[in-house]
């Protein structure tokens, strides 16, 4: 038959007054259920700021553009390991003080925990569809590409998602150095579709107009372009 065996009470409370005494300045740093619908975590974001800083000094531009508390799509170049949209939407998150969720979370644990909790989604329709439906900022990215002031290939299909919320489309130019923390985000004027159109020519018609805008945009950043992007960005200093 087994022994039921009970503890002295007054041991329990001890126990119960340490635990307490541990976790609740804990819980006022760190409050529990701190993110939000899609995982964001403010706190976390907030505890993490100080590394980031260490790694980008980010300039941000043309804030202006961005609607105040609707939601939007916001699409921007990325150099190939330069982790564009992360430090695009932190930096453009702090200046407008409201969350901005980048696309491109990978599926594997734990880096899309960790991710998930800076404001990363899935690179997938229905994802940026659900946030852009709850008047969210959304930043998904072009391809990837090996020189800096080239703006890659915007994906249709996750342009798609704003032509069916019936979101303003705003193209961000991005740059950040090879060798140093300097970076920049600039946020461009609403690109809005040359004609409208119903069905998949509508989607693919406005990520072609994306990808030449955000071209532009590069462009117009200047410095001297040699190809070789240490060099190019010590001359810009």
């Amino acid at each position: 038959m087994a022994e039921l065996i009970e503890f002295p009470r007054r041991a329990a409370h001890a126990a119960t007054r340490v635990s307490t005494t541990l976790v609740e300045p804990l819980r006022a740093v760190w409050p529990a259920f701190s993110v939000d619908d899609f995982g964001r975590d403010p706190h976390f974001i907030s505890a993490m700021a100080p590394l980031f800083r260490l790694r980008w000094d980010v300039s941000v531009g043309g804030l202006h553009h961005l609607p105040v508390r609707t939601g939007a799509l916001l699409v921007c170049n990325v150099r190939r390991w330069s982790l564009g949209n992360i430090y695009s939407a932190l930096a453009l998150s702090e200046a407008l003080d409201r969350p901005v969720r980048f696309a491109g979370r990978p599926d594997i644990a734990p880096v899309s925990s960790v991710m998930r909790r800076l404001g990363g989604l899935l690179a997938q329709p229905a994802d940026v569809l659900g946030a852009l439906r709850h008047h969210e900022l959304v930043l998904v990215s072009a391809s990837p590409t090996a020189h800096p002031r080239h703006a890659g290939t915007v994906p249709h299909e996750l342009v798609g998602p704003a032509v069916v919320a019936g979101v303003p489309v705003f193209p961000v130019a991005t740059m950040s150095s090879t060798v140093g923390r300097s970076a920049r985000a600039e946020v461009g004027p609403q690109v809005r579709p040359r004609r409208k159109r119903r069905g998949p020519l509508a989607e693919v018609e406005l990520a072609e107009q994306v990808q030449q805008h955000l071209q532009r945009m590069l462009d117009v950043f200047g410095g001297v372009q040699t190809g070789v992007a240490p060099i190019d960005w010590l001359a810009e200093g």
